[in-house]
């Protein structure tokens, strides 16, 4: 059962992953050869089942779906922090930007699978890292939206790791038939996410996974967790699952995780009571409660949770205008914490404490 339609448009307003900054809509990853004193480099290993694009280079990948994995890296130069504010994207008006006040792409190739797992050993080592980070975006993404996005959480957080992006086919758009096309595409890309974590453990330059998702995203990482521990294997470096605002029915989570059996990861819930992008989702979904916006406080959610040893970060008191992106959005949340204790060598669940934004 869909909500009406003036329901529906809201919805899918709002459950956009990306700010409403503008942005363009072409040439975003077309390399820039201007180097900026005191601008960052953060660069993205890439995993896709997006097809190659064959309108637009600086699009790199398209919203079609390709029946076989695809590899690239980015790498993203983001201005000094005395020249953007931290937690957003700064996009340019135009292609290629200044670096001096922009986002710019510094260099974008393709790559073949083997040529994946070396970038992987030769930035493991480079940048003295062995813990790798794993990020599957969500509804509404361009995969320039998603490079973007996910250079700017590993910087803004400090985050000491090997970035690996898992990019799905979304479309891109915000309308209900993409919101559909979406969701579909969603529950096809478990497999090739598995995938993708099996290469990323193999590699003898990563000791520890880190695997974080968004919204939609959240619903193929559970698929991929659930669908490896149901076959009997594990990932054995993969220590941390973060869900962060997942746009997933809870009962469906709570079955599917508690099936993963005790040798699954340690998760973590990110959530904000306030997150009107998944009260929407909620209507368009037919009225199953969404993860990433319960009151954990309440039964039969804080009973659930407690049964399955889930740490819950609770960020409605956060603020801001987009609940939605709020972990992306503030620096004392998910980045914080991820930061703190992978620095520490510290695993999601080993911290016990109260605090403001964690339960």
């Amino acid at each position: 059962m869909f909500a009406s339609p003036h329901v529906a448009i809201a919805a899918l307003v709002v459950l956009a992953c990306c700010s409403c900054t503008l942005r363009p809509l072409q040439g975003v990853l077309v390399p820039s050869n201007e180097l900026v004193e005191g601008a960052s480099q953060v660069p993205i290993l890439i995993g896709t089942t997006r097809a190659r694009s064959g309108s637009d280079a600086g699009e790199m990948f398209s919203r079609d779906p390709s029946n076989e994995m695809a590899f690239g890296q980015v790498t993203v130069s983001i201005p000094p922090d005395a020249s953007r504010a931290v937690g957003e994207i700064q996009w340019p008006l135009s292609p290629p930007g200044d670096p001096r006040k922009d986002f710019v792409t510094a260099s974008a190739e393709y790559l073949d699978r083997a040529q994946f797992g070396n970038a992987i050993t030769s930035l493991a080592k480079a940048r003295h890292r062995s813990k790798a980070m794993v990020f599957v975006h969500g509804f509404n993404n361009r995969f320039d939206d998603a490079v973007y996005r996910y250079a700017q959480f590993v910087h803004d957080g400090r985050l000491p790791v090997v970035p690996i992006l898992f990019s799905w086919p979304s479309q891109g758009a915000a309308n209900l038939g993409s919101y559909e096309h979406d969701r579909k595409v969603a529950l096809e890309s478990g497999v090739p996410l598995v995938q993708l974590l099996d290469a990323v453990n193999s590699n003898p330059g990563v000791r520890e996974i880190t695997l974080v998702c968004h919204s939609m995203g959240c619903l193929i990482t559970l698929d991929a967790l659930h669908m490896k521990a149901s076959r009997g294997g594990t990932t054995s470096k993969l220590k941390n699952v973060a869900f962060v605002a997942p746009d997933v029915d809870f009962d469906q989570f709570i079955s599917q995780v508690g099936e993963m059996g005790p040798r699954r990861p340690r998760m973590g819930l990110f959530l904000s009571q306030d997150d009107a992008a998944l009260k929407l989702s909620k209507s368009i979904s037919g009225g199953s409660n969404r993860v990433g916006d319960i009151n954990p406080d309440q039964e039969p959610y804080k009973s659930a949770i407690a049964q399955q040893k889930l740490l819950v970060f609770d960020l409605t008191h956060l603020g801001g205008d987009d609940a939605h992106s709020r972990a992306f959005d503030e620096i004392s949340s998910v980045m914080g914490m991820l930061e703190r204790r992978l620095a520490q060598g510290q695993q999601l669940g080993e911290d016990t404490s109260r605090t403001a934004s964690a339960r």
